[in-house]
Order: C-alpha cells, then sequence, then structure tokens
C-alpha cells in the first residue's frame, strides 16, 4: 500500500466494497474501489484491476468512468478523468482499466499499488450495439483504442456474433488484447509500423478480403483517425455499418458542462454533440475526424 492521500476524503457519497448502495434504483454511482493489482504491461501500459461493489459492474462494452485520480507530485488534481472500461470479471467483482501511463493523472494511477483505495463513478454514456442481425462483425483499433475496443469480445462471444480484430500498433509489444480477444474465440490480426504492415493500403486490403468473405456486417473502431476515415470509406462503399468510440477531454462527464463537444455532420448538416453524454459511442458516418 502506498501513502497516497486516501480519495474519499474528497466525496462523502462513494460506496465502498461491500457498502450499502443509497440509490439502488440509478443506473450509476461512486465507489470507493480496492486496488487488487496494477502492474506493467510493456513499456508504456499498465493494467489496474479493482474489486468493487457490484452496481459498477454493471457497465457496458463501450461505456467509461471517471476516476479520482491520485496526485503524483504532491498538488492537487482538480478535475477526474474519464477512461473505457477494459474488463469486466462479475464472478470475482472485478473491474479492470489499461491505460497509458503519460500525463498527471495517469502518472498519479501508476503510483497505486495492492491494498490502496481508489474513487470511480460510472458507468457512464452510450456503448457499442450489436444488431441481432449481425452474425460477424470486424474490430479495428489502435494504441489505447485497444482497451476501449477489448469488451466488444465479451459481448460478442454472448450474443454468439463472430469477431475478427485487427490490432494496429507502432510495434510488436504494444499490441495489446489480442490474448483478451482470442480468449473469446476471435481471431486476429496484428499490423505495426516497424514493418510497414500497417500502412492503410495494406489494412484496407485486410478489410476488403473480410468483406469478401462475408465477415463484415458491421465496422467497429477507435484509437486512429486515418483508419476511422478508411472504415467510412469501406462502410459507404459496401453499404456496412459502423461504430466508432471517441476518446475527448471530458470534465463532468455527465453532460453539464459542454467541455467535450464534438462536430458530427449527420444529413448534410453538421452538429456538435457531447462524447460523455450523447457517446462516446457513436454512429461510424457521422463522426468528423480529427
Amino acid at each position: 500500500m502506498t501513502d497516497l492521500e486516501s480519495n474519499h476524503n474528497y466525496t462523502n457519497s462513494a460506496i465502498p466494497v461491500g457498502g450499502t448502495d443509497p440509490y439502488p434504483d440509478k443506473p450509476s454511482g461512486e465507489f470507493l474501489t480496492n486496488v487488487v493489482s496494477n502492474d506493467w504491461v510493456n513499456g508504456e501500459y499498465k493494467l489496474l484491476v479493482l474489486e468493487s461493489a457490484p452496481k459498477a459492474l454493471n457497465a457496458y462494452a463501450g461505456q467509461f468512468f471517471h476516476l479520482l485520480c491520485p496526485s503524483p507530485d504532491g498538488a492537487e488534481v482538480w478535475m477526474r478523468r474519464p477512461m473505457s472500461v477494459y474488463k469486466i470479471d462479475r464472478d470475482a467483482g472485478q473491474i479492470e482499466f489499461l491505460y497509458k501511463c503519460e500525463g498527471r493523472g495517469t502518472q498519479g494511477m501508476a503510483m497505486l499499488t495492492a491494498g490502496d483505495t481508489f474513487n470511480i463513478a460510472g458507468p457512464l454514456g452510450i456503448g457499442f450495439s450489436l444488431d441481432p442481425a449481425w452474425k460477424n462483425i470486424v474490430v479495428l483499433g489502435r494504441g489505447v483504442g485497444l482497451a476501449t475496443l477489448a469488451p466488444l469480445s465479451q459481448l460478442a462471444a454472448e450474443n454468439g456474433v463472430g469477431v475478427t480484430a485487427v490490432f494496429s500498433a507502432r510495434k510488436s509489444e504494444l499490441v495489446m488484447s489480442e490474448d483478451l480477444f482470442r480468449a473469446h474465440g476471435a481471431a486476429t490480426v496484428s499490423v505495426v509500423d516497424e514493418d510497414g504492415s500497417s500502412d492503410v493500403a495494406n489494412v484496407e486490403k485486410i478489410l476488403e478480403g473480410l468483406i469478401a468473405e462475408g465477415k463484415a456486417d458491421a465496422f467497429f473502431t477507435c484509437g486512429s483517425s486515418r483508419l476511422l476515415r478508411l472504415m467510412q470509406d469501406l462502410g459507404r462503399k459496401h453499404g456496412v455499418p459502423g461504430q466508432v468510440a471517441l476518446e475527448q477531454i471530458m470534465v463532468c462527464g455527465i453532460g453539464a458542462c459542454y467541455v467535450c463537444m464534438r462536430t458530427f455532420e449527420v444529413n448534410g448538416e453538421q452538429v456538435l454533440r457531447r462524447v460523455c453524454r450523447e457517446g462516446p459511442v457513436f454512429n461510424m458516418q457521422e463522426a468528423v475526424g480529427w
């Protein structure tokens, strides 16, 4: 256990593990979780495993939590950090977050050790959805976007939907979530910058092949503007619907502050939507790249 100042000093409403939920009818809440582990998975990413109250475990693929991160340097961390769910293990009562250590919030998270408490709020936002008519889907993610897409493997398996997952990264050691997808029966393909296989032309060839084989009833993507544009182009060309999970700076996480507004193109008109409230998962064809 670290000597980090306990997050529950900031609130008196967080539900501890084993505590009583004062609002059992509400789908979200604030939880004081117990850190089970917080280990490096490679040189850039860590996997945080938390024990939490049952309501937090109702999170749906694509939803996120707002995390009250400890300070890495003693200065106040004023805002929570939004983070998508990586894995839910309801049998073990655990929720997992896969994150890249780069900003003050995630640097503070990286200091957590087993036995610490950690304040999270959620689940929040609108997650992924599966049409009953879809038999096979294609998941394409890059970098930390792979963490957001990971719960789709379990969701698809529970609904009898086949998955082909294409993982894109700078180098092979940064390809993540592959084992998780395979554990749920997904076929996986890895492409990386270091050997040129992540080039858009090659990824397009892979996707065209999956479409031709009847393995692409829908597209799902996160983490790359260029890959989003590729899927949008192929979706329009072949009539393949899709969903995209967007990453955005947030403050409130519940739609009140409008900091996370993004532009979307709907029926030829540009509209603004809140990523935290109307998303973070959106119709792929309506999203505007960044």
